[in-house]
């Protein structure tokens, strides 16, 4: 009972704090303006990302995510942009959108978190259209053995306090699994940020 009313009620709003920083704001800053026509936005949450997109290049955007807690806060935070967004309340493992039907799918600290990530990243690469492409930015397993032994033995606790976070995955295998192509990736530790969830990869993958 304990448990439920915490992932509830508590975790939605420590992620949105955790997920407002200014190393993030930043990394936020140099993705999202890229996203443009028909934009699908996996884990859109409380809409962080909502005041970056660049409103002249996007036609349409699709807001997923499963949590109803944090739709309520998007919603409140949409009013006040222009922009034209559906807000769909659902997980990434099923999205309810035809084949090939998206221009960009932006996915920003969510991949983390997502339990069936290979499944879902089948899932987006089905609604992106042949000449789609993917913007990613997530923090995952970091390069140096030092910092990747202690993210592996936190993940299980980690998880745990923060809705199913995962701080070991690593973001370019898992995305080049599913069969996308990373046309461009970048990483480094984000400034101000604790190592173990420091690590950050962005990018842009395709068809």
């Amino acid at each position: 009972m304990i448990g439920s009313m915490y992932n509830k009620y508590v975790v939605p709003k420590l992620l949105d704090v955790c997920c407002s920083t200014k190393p993030i704001k930043y990394q936020r800053n140099k993705i999202v303006p890229h996203a443009k026509g028909e934009v699908l936005e996996i884990g859109i949450g409380s809409g962080l990302n909502l005041p970056y997109y660049n409103k002249s290049l996007v036609k349409k955007v699709y807001g997923l995510d499963p949590s109803e807690e944090l739709n309520e806060i998007a919603l409140k935070n949409a009013s006040d942009i222009n922009l034209d967004i559906d807000f769909i309340i659902s997980g990434a493992e099923e999205i309810k959108l035809p084949a090939k039907s998206i221009d960009t799918v932006l996915i920003t600290y969510t991949l983390c978190t997502i339990p069936e990530f290979k499944v879902a990243l089948k899932e987006i690469k089905r609604v992106l259209k042949d000449d789609g492409i993917m913007l990613f930015c997530e923090h995952g397993l970091a390069p140096d053995k030092n910092i990747s032994k202690w993210q592996n033995r936190i993940n299980p606790l980690w998880g745990k306090l923060f809705g199913g976070c995962n701080i070991n995955r690593n973001i370019p295998y898992i995305i080049q699994e599913s069969g996308l192509n990373i046309k461009k990736l970048e990483q480094m530790y984000l400034p101000s940020t604790p190592k173990i969830v420091a690590y950050n990869y962005w990018g842009v993958a395709s068809q």
